[in-house]
Order: structure tokens, then sequence, then C-alpha cells
């Protein structure tokens, strides 16, 4: 938790989210190049995703500026997307990859605690301080032949719906001011019935691509959410344990949370080479994303995982 949570008293500053940003997502591209031994000045295209922290200059301004990126680095900053994010931030790097190929894609996932913090009374904008919790993750991405052999993953399918189009889904969660003028982020009844329509959907289409997936990673929202996922879907409890296990030891990371599960998947269960992973993120909107990868070697756990500390 950012400790301006524990000082009531205290009013959010930007300095305090901008704060908040560089601990987490200069820790995880840290431990990304030090794994990687991937030199920044390799990186020429960045893609950042924070949902609730937008500033000026950018959080990839801030990322540029940190470990000093060359100059003619392509950088995207998006913002506003919520926990979907991550993957809508892996499918730019994609797209840029096939523009500018041979370099390396680094995509940062990371949310501001400090700024989705509530401090008042009203329920609906209450539920999200029990889960949202700070954290990171940063991957490397490439479109090279001459980078596979150091791949952990391919990528095979990349799904992304949404269903904005429903105002009940629309409005299901939104950034919005009580009748103090308290800013919070409000969750309604209608978001759970959004999301379970979204999920089927998804793991039907990609299920008649695939077949089936060895594991599974979804985004680790909240019990309550978890439990309507595995009781609608019929899914087993095998299926959700490393979204379990993320949201019970880190809570909800938001965007990254599927990258933490991840981590969970490769120190628990060892992924062998052929393995396909199922990630899928949901978010304001109603936004639904999903993506499929496949294991090109077999892989365990790292010294550089969240799991090993």
């Amino acid at each position: 938790m950012p400790r301006v949570v524990f000082r009531p008293d205290h009013n959010i500053t930007l300095n305090d989210g901008r704060e908040e940003a560089a601990m987490t997502m200069f820790g995880a591209i840290n431990e990304l190049l030090a794994a990687t031994k991937i030199r920044p000045r390799d990186i020429g295209i960045l893609v950042v995703n924070c949902g609730v922290l937008n500033t000026t200059p950018s959080l990839s301004s801030m990322v540029i500026n940190h470990f000093k990126l060359k100059n003619d680095v392509q950088s995207f900053n998006l913002g506003g997307m919520g926990c979907a994010a991550g993957i809508v931030a892996i499918d730019v790097a994609k797209d840029l990859l096939k523009v500018y190929p041979g370099t390396y894609a680094l995509v940062v996932s990371t949310e501001a605690v400090s700024f989705t913090w509530y401090k008042g009374n009203d329920r609906d904008k209450l539920i999200s301080n029990c889960f949202l919790r700070m954290g990171a993750a940063a991957m490397l991405l490439s479109s090279s032949r001459y980078h596979r052999w150091r791949a952990k993953y391919e990528l095979k399918h990349l799904l992304r719906t949404h269903q904005g189009m429903h105002d009940t889904s629309f409005k299901s969660m939104h950034i919005a001011e009580d009748a103090k003028g308290t800013q919070g982020v409000s969750i309604n009844d209608n978001a759970v019935e959004a999301l379970l329509s979204s999920v089927s959907w998804h793991l039907k289409f990609l299920t008649n691509k695939t077949r089936l997936f060895e594991h599974i990673c979804i985004v680790a929202t909240s019990k309550k959410v978890l439990d309507e996922i595995e009781m609608k879907l019929e899914l087993t409890e095998d299926n959700t344990e490393a979204a379990r296990k993320t949201l019970e030891r880190f809570g909800n990371t938001s965007s990254s949370s599927i990258w933490y599960e991840l981590a969970y998947l490769e120190s628990s269960t060892n992924i062998k080479n052929g393995h396909r992973i199922w990630q899928i993120s949901f978010g304001s909107g109603i936004k639904c994303n999903s993506l499929v990868w496949k294991a090109l070697k077999n892989i365990g756990s790292t010294n550089q995982s969240p799991w090993e500390c």
C-alpha cells in the first residue's frame, strides 16, 4: 500500500502518484534488464499503461528519462483503460514490432493506488479499497527470429472486445465524485454480469481455436468475481488457482496481475515446452481482452520471481 493511505488527513498530490509509479515501474524494469542483460539503448519501442494517473510529462517519459532510452524510441502512454489495459499495451507493441522489426519492445503495466483510494462513505466507491494494491510488471517482446532462442513464449492469439455500446456496461465502473466532492472508483452490480458475458464469449471463441489450455491467468479482481467466473463457466479450482493465490498475496494489482499469475505458474507448476497459457483481463468499459501464449521451452521459477521473495 502507498504510505499516503495511512495518513487520513493528507491531501494526495501528483507527486504522491509519481513517487508510487516510479517505485513500482522502475523496480520492475530494473529486474527485467538484469534478467535479460538487455541494455536500455537496445529498446526501440516503449508502451506504458496506467489507468488513473496521467501526468505531464507522461509516465512513459519518466521511464525514458530515468533509463536514458535513445532519442528515437517509439513511446506510447495508455491511460484510463483500467485493468484490461495491459493486454492493449501488448497489442500496441505487437503492431509496432511489425513496423520496426529487429528491435525490442518494452511494455510496462502499473496502477497508482494513491489515486484510486477513496476516503468517503459511499459504499460503491469503498469496494475498490478492499482489493486494489500497488504493483507493476515489465515485459520484453521481439519479432526478430534472431531473438527466438532467448524467448520464453510465443504469442499465438490476441482477442479484444468492448461492450461500451451498452449503457449498463459503460456505467458499471467509473471514477466519480461523491456529494462532498471526494473522488473514488465506483463499481455497481452490473459489472459482474457484464464481465461474465465477455469472459464466456472469449472462452468459447478461443477454445474453438486452440481446443484447450494447460494454464489460465484470470485478472485477479476480487474473490466474488473469481467465484462467479469459476461457477458460471464451470472452471475447476486449478483453473483459478493462479488468480486466487495472486489476489491473496499481492491483492488486485490491476493490469499487471496476470503477469504475477504467470510468474506463479512458472514457480509452482513448471510450465513445459508446448504448453498454452490463456491470459484474460477485463476492466472499465466494459473491455475484455485475451492473450494465448505458447511456451517455447520448459520454464521454471527465476530469482526475479515475486514468488521467490
